[in-house]
């Protein structure tokens, strides 16, 4: 892993919507929340949502209620898109004006050089904005095949945790966000940072990549 010392504080963006899974979410969450209290400044974290209203979480569980909207949120960095259950991301794909407004606020962040992290499902809310175009990508295994399908410009990579490829990254199934997550502060910030943090989340890490 190339480690990239940076001392500039990151704004670290989280997409939520309705529906979406709670740990692909909180996972990486609470990943760059622990850096930054263990190394002050290193990421400046918040939600970020088409518009301020509270959204439920997969099977109604608990409402949240974004930090900012889309109008309003700081520059990111990086965002962060969580997934959800495929059926609920496949009717994302159609709702035109969901990609009509978050999709493309994402895109013109990304073509301005804000990173793109996505969690599980969350690269298939990419299908239709070209920026997985010609990259490797992954998602969940349920997921692969219609990856596959509606992105033949990409190479879909199976069988790894997550796939970098410099300003996008993308993870296999839920828990391979906290993987990715560790390996981007170790990228950021080095590799004592990542132990610490996975001692105190007592989390055995993955390096298939």
């Amino acid at each position: 892993m190339n480690q990239q010392q940076n001392n500039k504080t990151m704004n670290v963006a989280f997409l939520i919507y309705d529906q979406v899974e709670a740990l692909d979410l909180n996972g990486p969450l609470d990943v760059f929340i622990k850096a930054n209290l263990i190394s002050a400044g290193s990421y400046h974290c918040y939600t970020v949502g088409k518009m301020k209203d509270a959204v439920c979480m997969e099977a109604n569980t608990m409402a949240i209620i974004p930090t900012y909207d889309i109008q309003t949120a700081p520059r990111p960095d990086m965002i962060v898109i969580p997934g959800a259950n495929p059926d609920y991301v496949m009717e994302y794909l159609q709702d035109q004006d969901f990609q009509n407004t978050v999709m493309q606020w994402i895109k013109d962040l990304y073509q301005n050089g804000t990173i793109v992290f996505t969690v599980c499902t969350g690269s298939m809310h990419l299908s239709k904005t070209g920026i997985l175009n010609h990259k490797e990508i992954t998602t969940h295994s349920m997921l692969l095949d219609a990856l596959e399908q509606h992105n033949p410009e990409s190479i879909v990579r199976r069988d790894v945790r997550f796939v970098d490829q410099g300003q996008l990254i993308t993870t296999a199934g839920i828990t391979a966000g906290i993987d990715a997550a560790l390996y981007l502060v170790g990228k950021h910030h080095g590799q004592n940072l990542v132990d610490t943090i996975a001692e105190l989340f007592e989390y055995q890490q993955s390096s298939k990549n």
